[in-house]
C-alpha cells in the first residue's frame, strides 16, 4: 500500500504541539555544541540526541509511564513519530538502547540546558517579570519503601543535627535509593522517602525561571532558594514571595545581602515563632500583591504532580534533579503555547 499524503499534512494545523516542536527546535539549537561533545566521531551511529530529548518530552506531556509503554506509542501513533522526528517507516528504538542513551543526556545535563534555552526564548517574546518572583518547594516520593532503610554498617561518630546529634539520616539508609530520605511536608502527613523539587516562577505569567531537585530536610528549601537566586539575570530591584516555612532570620538577611526585598508570609504574633521582617518591608504594598501572586507555583507543582512526579520512578538525586528540570521545561513550553499569539494566516 502507497499513502501519497506526508505525514507533516496529516497533523492539524492549529495543533498545539507544532507550536510547541517549533520552540523546542529553536531550543536545541542552541544545544549543538554540547551534543557534539556528548558523542563521539566514531563507533556505531547512536539515538540522536535531538530526538532523545524530544522522545523525553513526550514523556511528561503525555503522562507515558515508562520507555516501554513510550517505543510502543511511537511505533503506531503519528502524532509523535512527527514530534520526534521518525518517518513513518521508520524503525523504533530498543528499549534498552533508548534507556542507556537517556543516561547520556542525564550526565551532559540536557533538560537544565533545555531550561534555560525556554527560559531565553520566554523573554525574548516578553512573557517573563523581571523583577518580582516566587520561590517554593514540594515533596517528591522517591521509588522506595519504608521497609527498604536498615541501619548503616558504619555510622558517623557526629550526627549532623544540632550539636553533632545524629538523626535518622546518619544511621540508616535505603537500601533500594540511598540518597532518599524519610521525610514528611506537614505534621499530618505519613513519612515517606522522599526528595525535594524546587521551583523560582516569575509573577507575570507563572513561567519558571529556574528548578531543582535536593535531599529532603527542613532547610533544603531555604538553601535551595538561595542557590537558583544565583543562576537567574538580575534587575536593580528584585522581589522574592514565600510562605511561612521560609521565615527564618538567616534567610531573610540572606535576601536583603543579596539585594532581594523578602516577601515571606509571616506567622501569627506568638512566642515560638518570630517573624523577622522590618517595619519598611512589612509595609511595601507589594506584599500582598506577592502572596497572591503564589497560587501561580501551585501551580506549577500540580501540573507536575499529576502523574510523573508524583512518584518518580528515577532513583538518585541526579536523576530526579534531571527529570525534575526536564518536567519544568515542559510546563513552560506548554504555558508559553498558549500565552504567544498565533501569527495571522497569509
Amino acid at each position: 500500500m502507497f499513502s501519497y499524503v506526508p505525514m507533516e499534512r496529516r497533523i492539524p494545523s492549529d495543533h498545539p504541539m507544532r507550536r510547541i516542536r517549533s520552540m523546542v527546535d529553536r531550543a536545541l539549537e542552541k544545544m549543538d555544541a554540547v551534543f557534539d561533545e556528548l558523542y563521539s566521531d566514531t563507533g556505531r551511529p547512536s539515538i540522536a540526541p535531538e530526538r532523545l530529548l524530544r522522545a523525553q518530552l513526550l514523556m511528561v506531556l503525555y503522562s507515558i509511564r515508562s520507555e516501554r509503554q513510550l517505543m510502543e506509542q511511537i511505533n503506531f501513533n503519528l502524532l509523535y513519530r512527527w514530534f520526534v522526528g521518525l518517518e513513518m517507516d521508520d524503525a523504533v528504538w530498543d528499549v534498552k538502547v533508548f534507556s542507556k542513551n537517556r543516561a547520556r543526556l542525564i550526565a551532559g545535563e540536557a533538560s537544565q540546558l533545555l531550561l534555560l534555552a525556554v527560559v531565553e526564548e520566554a523573554r525574548a517574546h516578553q512573557l517573563l517579570s523581571e523583577e518580582h518572583f516566587t520561590v517554593d518547594g514540594t515533596l517528591l516520593q522517591a521509588w522506595a519503601s519504608r521497609r527498604s532503610f536498615k541501619e548503616k554498617p558504619d555510622p558517623p561518630d557526629r550526627g549532623t543535627g544540632a550539636r553533632g546529634k545524629k538523626l535518622l539520616r546518619d544511621t540508616h539508609e535505603s537500601t533500594t535509593d540511598p540518597e532518599a530520605r524519610l521525610y514528611r511536608k506537614s505534621g499530618s502527613a505519613a513519612v515517606v522517602p522522599s526528595y525535594l523539587g524546587h521551583v523560582i516562577t516569575e509573577n507575570r505569567n507563572g513561567l519558571v525561571v529556574a528548578a531543582m531537585a535536593t535531599e529532603a530536610g527542613n532547610a533544603a528549601e531555604r538553601h535551595a532558594a538561595l542557590k537558583m537566586l544565583k543562576r537567574l539575570r538580575r534587575g536593580e530591584r528584585m522581589t522574592l514571595g514565600a510562605d511561612k516555612s521560609y521565615q527564618e532570620e538567616r534567610f531573610v538577611g540572606a535576601l536583603r545581602g543579596q539585594n532581594v526585598t523578602p516577601h515571606v508570609a509571616e506567622y501569627v504574633s506568638n512566642p515560638i515563632w518570630r517573624n523577622w521582617l522590618s517595619e519598611q518591608e512589612r509595609s511595601d504594598p507589594g506584599l500582598a500583591v506577592s502572596q497572591r501572586k503564589r497560587k501561580l507555583v501551585e501551580k506549577v507543582f500540580g501540573w507536575m504532580k499529576q502523574d510523573r512526579l508524583r512518584q518518580t520512578k528515577l532513583r538518585g538525586l541526579g536523576r530526579v534533579d534531571w527529570l525534575f528540570q526536564l518536567a519544568a521545561a515542559a510546563h513552560n513550553l506548554l504555558r508559553m503555547s498558549k500565552l504567544i499569539p498565533i501569527p495571522a494566516q497569509a
